[in-house]
């Protein structure tokens, strides 16, 4: 996997991480099989893991030096968090399902990672109380940038989010300025949606 990836994908410390990540201790016994194949695959209620080249191009966005303080939302089962964990200080993710919260915070102590807190999503998104983050990796499409993360951003930080509708996003590459923010896009990719009452409602259809 790592070796198809590195195709694609520059940064070595972002390859060593993914080389080193058991990536099957994140999936279900049922779809362990295809643990190393560059795909998503299903974490139960309705969500899913990340194809492994989009975790790493996302990871690969936020230019980590091992120094920052970063932020995820949406944990799943915890494998993107992991790779963050190995390449950052600290980690503080969110997940809105107890479910998934509880069982990736097991796993990623299990697994060692001790720079990582768990926490189950507010109302509002992002993690407010661990604010400001260097860096910001969102695991769900939204609609737009939500202005509650960049609020905590620090100048100069990195946000890697899926921006479009409920089906299809495109994957952008935020930098906060001064003044405004810098966007570029990393290409098309499909995320479950961010819900939120800034971003898409749980009920909605469009």
């Amino acid at each position: 996997m790592v070796r198809h990836l590195s195709l694609k994908i520059k940064d070595s410390k972002v390859l060593c991480a993914l080389a080193h990540i058991p990536r099957e201790r994140f999936v279900p016994p049922e779809v362990r099989h295809l643990a190393y194949e560059d795909r998503p695959l299903p974490i139960g209620l309705g969500q899913t893991i990340s194809q492994p080249y989009i975790v790493a191009l996302m990871a690969q966005a936020l230019e980590l030096s091992g120094s920052e303080r970063v932020l995820e939302v949406g944990t799943g089962s915890g494998y993107q968090a992991a790779i963050l964990a190995e390449l950052s200080m600290h980690v503080v993710t969110v997940e809105r399902l107890p479910i998934l919260a509880e069982g990736a915070r097991r796993l990623l102590l299990n697994l060692g990672y001790g720079n990582v807190e768990v926490h189950l999503a507010e109302e509002t998104v992002g993690w407010k109380a661990g604010a400001p983050y260097d860096a910001i990796i969102v695991a769900a499409g939204a609609p737009c940038v939500p202005d509650e993360l960049l609020g905590q951003l620090v100048v100069g930080g990195r946000m890697c989010l899926p921006v479009g509708t409920r089906e299809e996003q495109d994957l952008v590459r935020i930098i906060r300025k001064q003044h405004g923010i810098s966007r570029e896009s990393l290409g098309a990719c499909r995320f479950v949606p961010l819900i939120s009452k800034t971003s898409w409602q749980e009920n909605s259809l469009v």
